[in-house]
């Protein structure tokens, strides 16, 4: 079986890892398209999983700029699948396989853990043959983005559960970076800026760069999305924040943290699948899956840099280990009619 993989974000590509891996250990030849944005590239590169850039990078933060890069790439890739022969196409939260795919005939699964990000889920759901989700997420939200129940497929608990049980940190990343190990270790991510559903920039995270910065007894590694994130932090010139000029194992250094701040959803969720205290700074509305941690008292929602507890961590408890095979049999299920 021919099977192709678009992944057009740095998140996506730690999810589809075991599952290129289960793929080819099934015998089934894989495909795997990118773009050019964030650290997307360069991870699947530090992964070793073989790669097309296919069509324009990321439209940018304004509408105009993402409706014009969408058009382009939507072209790019079905150039780039026509005659190829796949028989299935997987994506997590990347739209525009599902609309390709259905134009040229090949069923297609399209995942997601965000519900709120309503234009980009609306052409992915209603392209797509399967939705794959959390069992968190309510149908009704789902109704709402065209992804009827009868094509939806769920799985429990939070997808790095799912990417992160056969993970094992490499510590050698915190010597890579320089950090001192007596000090405490507090790992950023920046806002995604460039998304439609984080319109406004949260001023909170600026607050929270300070706080760390100045801090002589902390190490803040800080994970930009872009370049221009990168290149405003560094403008900063804050004393006890690092920033790493390349893509970095990431998942290790949040095994390795003493806390993470983090303005997205996967990093926050990686945290929490580590056993590693986290906080939000997210200033849009959580989704289904965000809400029931917080409820849960597994993740924490900061409104004030000062609330941050920085201090070494003695214990590390361990999180929830799944089958990465469960995930990868839901999308699949594209195949049935």
């Amino acid at each position: 079986m021919r099977v192709w993989i678009d992944v057009s974000n740095s998140p996506q590509v730690p999810y589809f890892r075991p599952l290129v891996s289960l793929l080819g250990e099934r015998g089934h030849e894989v495909r795997v398209t990118t773009r050019e944005y964030a650290q997307t590239v360069e991870l699947l590169t530090l992964h070793g999983i073989e790669h097309d850039v296919v069509g324009p990078p990321h439209g940018g933060a304004g509408a105009i700029g993402k409706s014009r890069a969408m058009a382009g790439r939507l072209r790019a890739l079905r150039r780039y699948a026509s005659g190829r022969g796949f028989d299935v196409a997987l994506s997590h939260a990347s739209h525009e396989l599902p609309m390709v795919a259905r134009s040229l005939g090949i069923p297609a699964s399209y995942a997601f853990d965000y519900e709120f990000a309503r234009v980009q889920h609306g052409f992915g759901c209603r392209a797509a043959r399967r939705v794959v989700v959390p069992d968190a997420i309510p149908q009704d939200r789902l109704d709402r983005l065209g992804a009827r129940a009868s094509k939806v497929r769920r799985y429990p608990g939070l997808k790095e559960e799912y990417y992160l049980s056969d993970f094992e940190p490499d510590p050698t990343v915190a010597d890579e970076l320089g950090l001192d190990r007596e000090r405490t270790l507090v790992v950023v991510r920046t806002p995604p800026d460039v998304s439609l559903y984080h319109r406004e920039s949260n001023p909170l995270f600026g607050d929270v760069l300070e706080r760390l910065g100045h801090d002589g007894g902390v190490d803040a590694v800080v994970l930009p999305r872009t370049a221009g994130q990168r290149a405003e932090i560094v403008a900063r010139a804050l004393p006890s924040v690092l920033v790493p000029e390349k893509a970095i194992d990431g998942q290790s250094l949040v095994a390795l943290a003493d806390l993470v701040v983090s303005a997205g959803g996967t990093m926050n969720r990686e945290a929490v699948a580590l056993g590693v205290p986290v906080y939000t700074t997210f200033a849009g509305r959580l989704g289904a899956v965000d809400e029931n941690l917080v409820n849960a008292g597994r993740l924490r929602i900061l409104t004030d840099a000062d609330e941050l507890v920085l201090e070494k961590r003695t214990a590390t408890s361990g999180g929830i280990q799944r089958n990465p095979a469960l995930l990868l049999d839901l999308m699949l299920s594209a195949l049935e009619s």
